[in-house]
């Protein structure tokens, strides 16, 4: 089956069903799954300190790990069925759109309850945040993660089929379980750090592009880029600047890890900051509309390859 068409399927599954919860109780997720073959390398062969050797072939085993068993998939009794239903299940929009709507109606309710929502989708300190710092957390996840759960899947799906996507998945997950600068992970996660920086090269950039060109912020591409690059990520910070344009909100900026308050400088930063429930829920229309522009754009990719 094309590549274009099969992904059109599958981000039509993800997007109306979502997880299929009740399969979850029975067996693991392919996520989860992952995370533990990551885990089996980080305790089995880190011993800390350098390491870059045996990251790298950690990180050889990911890529193998991933190829292979999206190769299997294909090569079953109706294969292509098969990894339609794998890469909507890899897929997250209807996840991380249920995720994100959460904080906003939790926050509705009390700011406690927001601190809480809101834990479940950042890795930064959330005890000590204000409402609208909750809210701009949020809608910075949701920029982030669109890129990452959303677009890149869906980019690799494209490029490499079923095995490019798991090989994305597994870096990916790679890189937010051991590619931290901690003294532990330094040098056994750095190869999975880079990897999943370059893997996401491409896709953090065509999300921004999506999402500025649906919110009329391509006249604004060079503030994007500039304030991007000035961001601790070398990808996060695109979908974040076109994000941030698009609602008219400030975003980014100091936030707390591990005790530590970091100094990072906001993007948009004459716009408003005061974020509340209403700008969240004003994010994922967002999600949704680019959601819906990039299964346009694949629609048409495999209409131009079919017929063209």
């Amino acid at each position: 089956m094309n590549s274009a068409v099969a992904l059109v399927i599958a981000l039509g599954l993800d997007g109306w069903l979502g997880e299929p919860r009740w399969l979850w109780r029975h067996a693991p997720h392919p996520a989860v799954l992952m995370g533990r073959l990551v885990g089996w390398t980080d305790t089995r062969f880190n011993g800390g300190g350098p390491g870059r050797a045996r990251g790298l072939a950690a990180l050889a085993l990911f890529i193998v790990v991933g190829i292979a068993v999206g190769l299997g998939i294909g090569a079953l009794p109706g294969g292509p069925l098969w990894e339609i239903a794998v890469a909507a299940i890899l897929l997250a929009q209807r996840s991380l759109v249920d995720h994100v709507d959460d904080v906003a109606v939790a926050l509705r309710r009390s700011v406690v309850e927001g601190r809480g929502a809101v834990s479940r989708i950042v890795g930064r300190e959330t005890a000590e945040m204000d409402g609208a710092q909750v809210s701009r957390a949020a809608i910075e996840s949701a920029a982030e993660n669109l890129s990452d759960a959303v677009v890149a899947p869906a980019f690799w799906f494209l490029v490499a089929g079923l095995p490019g996507m798991l090989v994305y998945k597994m870096v990916n997950t790679a890189d937010s379980m051991i590619g931290y600068r901690t003294d532990r992970h330094l040098g056994f996660g750095w190869a999975s750090a880079r990897t999943d920086d370059l893997m996401n090269l491409v896709p953090a950039r065509l999300t921004a592009l999506l999402i500025a060109g649906l919110y009329g912020g391509l006249a604004q591409w060079r503030a994007i880029a500039a304030e991007a690059r000035q961001h601790r990520s070398p990808n996060a910070g695109w979908p974040e600047a076109a994000m941030a344009r698009a609602l008219g909100l400030a975003l980014s900026g100091p936030r707390r890890y591990h005790g530590v308050l970091s100094d990072d400088p906001f993007v948009n930063a004459t716009a408003r900051r005061d974020a509340g429930p209403r700008d969240i829920h004003a994010t994922v229309q967002v999600l949704w509309r680019v959601w819906s522009a990039l299964v346009l754009a694949t629609a048409t990719i495999g209409a131009v390859t079919l017929f063209g």
